[in-house]
């Protein structure tokens, strides 16, 4: 028998994940009921227009414009508004107040995170964020607490639908990115403006707060090296299918020593990769999310799902309702967030990883050998090459990164109308720094025509 008095929630925003919220608050209310042991009142809805059409009916008289007045008395407030402001002002507000807040909005954590959770504890309150990535996968909870006993070591994530479903149309189907991102938008799964999806910007506030959860450590967005997909071509998706791997937009958190100083960091970094088809993360297909965890006690975990839509995520939104409409009947404070560790975030060029590179060469004697020289000068050790059969070759347009993002990129063109080669080179593991050091010199290399792409290898 429920004795409990009952729960205010107030409700901010009803976009498509807040309006299914809703819905399911007051439709399944018995059963939250249940499982809390104290009733879930949905107090009210604000919004910036309460006559805009929305996808579920609800009653009209939840709706305000007045979030201050609804957020006052509230014990469990639900901010989905998304944005950075008002939504930050009505977060601490909502804090402030004592009130524990449930928040689907990374960017805000990814800017504002450590402001927030110090409100939180200032109070005794609680910030719940499952919801800010993966949509309804659950891998802020066991990040945080199932996890929290070990060592988290590394994190591969396909933490955004949109560049997935992009990528596989391009491995699947053939298609180019433009007409790949062109599906994309027919079929809902792209935003009419894509560019914080394909430019790497939503992956990089996901990466924020997963390595600074997983690491103990505030992970600030600006150190979150980025790279998106607009630099990805068909031809690039085309050879890594040949090779058994797949380009995948990766988001990577990373513990790891300093190779100067010796001294142990993170790293958190977006861009696309070349993974092997074995690996778990290739089989990720469509708009759907995985992250890959390494833990030094538990192993290889993979947690999988749909990282987007509104029933889905709202089912991520509504796992923390319960969890801080429970603490509200059995008491307690909140327990703060673990980020004192305070590891050093370690620049990209620190970074150790594997580059696969595929230059246009002259087809002569001795320039396998003088690119040899120059990969051996720059520190850096061949794994592989591969070449094709010489062609008859014109002018060739250089495939680099996209023009926001400072990653691997093409070098200048030197002439045309040759005879040429194509050699593909995996490197072992090196420094980010000297592989990129090691590309601009073949760039410059008179024996090299044109470098037609960089891949970083990640996976292994």
């Amino acid at each position: 028998m429920i004795e409990y008095r009952n729960l205010r929630v107030a409700l901010l925003g009803a976009g498509s994940v807040g309006s299914q919220v809703a819905r399911l608050l007051l439709e399944q209310g018995d059963e939250f009921a249940s499982r809390v042991g104290a009733r879930l009142e949905l107090v009210g809805i604000a919004v910036r227009d309460v006559d805009a059409p929305r996808d579920v009916d609800l009653p009209r008289e939840l709706f305000t414009t007045d979030a201050s007045s609804l957020i006052l008395g509230a014990d469990i407030v639900v901010e989905l508004m998304g944005g950075i402001e008002p939504a930050r002002g009505y977060v601490l507000e909502a804090l402030n107040s004592g009130a524990d807040v449930i928040t689907a909005n990374k960017a805000l954590l990814a800017t504002h995170g450590p402001e927030l959770f110090e409100a939180a504890e200032q109070v005794g309150a609680q910030l719940y964020y499952e919801a800010a990535v993966a949509g309804a996968i659950p891998i802020i909870r066991p990040l945080r607490d199932s996890l929290a006993g070990d060592r988290i070591e590394r994190i591969l994530g396909i933490v955004n639908g949109t560049t997935n479903f992009v990528l596989d149309r391009m491995d699947v189907h053939g298609e180019t990115l433009q007409d790949a991102l062109a599906t994309a938008t027919d079929r809902g799964c792209a935003e009419a403006d894509p560019t914080a999806d394909i430019g790497g910007y939503d992956a990089a506030q996901k990466a924020a707060i997963l390595a600074s959860l997983a690491f103990h450590t505030t992970v600030p967005l600006d150190r979150v090296y980025r790279e998106g997909i607009t630099g990805v071509t068909k031809a690039q998706v085309d050879a890594a299918r040949e090779a058994g791997a797949v380009i995948k937009l990766l988001a990577i958190c990373e513990r790891m020593r300093d190779p100067e100083s010796g001294e142990e960091g993170v790293s958190a970094r977006v861009y696309p990769a070349l993974i092997s088809r074995d690996h778990p993360l290739a089989a990720v297909h469509g708009a759907h999310n995985a992250v890959f965890v390494q833990a030094a006690a538990a192993g290889d975990l993979m947690f999988y799902g749909a990282g987007a839509g509104g029933v889905e995520t709202a089912s991520a939104v509504l796992g923390d309702v319960v969890s801080a409409a429970r603490r509200h009947v059995v008491g307690g404070p909140g327990v703060a967030e673990s980020t004192h560790s305070d590891l050093p975030v370690l620049d990209i060029g620190r970074v150790v990883t594997r580059y696969q590179i595929t230059l246009d060469v002259e087809d002569q004697p001795g320039v396998l050998a003088a690119v040899a020289r120059i990969l051996s000068d720059g520190g850096v050790s061949v794994e592989t090459v591969q070449q094709s059969v010489p062609s008859l070759t014109g002018p060739v347009v250089v495939a680099g990164s996209a023009p926001e993002a400072a990653g691997p990129a093409g070098g200048p063109i030197h002439g045309g109308g040759r005879a040429t080669a194509t050699l593909v080179i995996g490197t072992h593991e090196a420094e980010e720094a000297a592989l990129a050091a090691t590309v601009e010199a073949l760039a410059a290399s008179d024996v090299v025509i044109a470098i037609s792409s960089v891949l970083r290898v990640e996976g292994s």
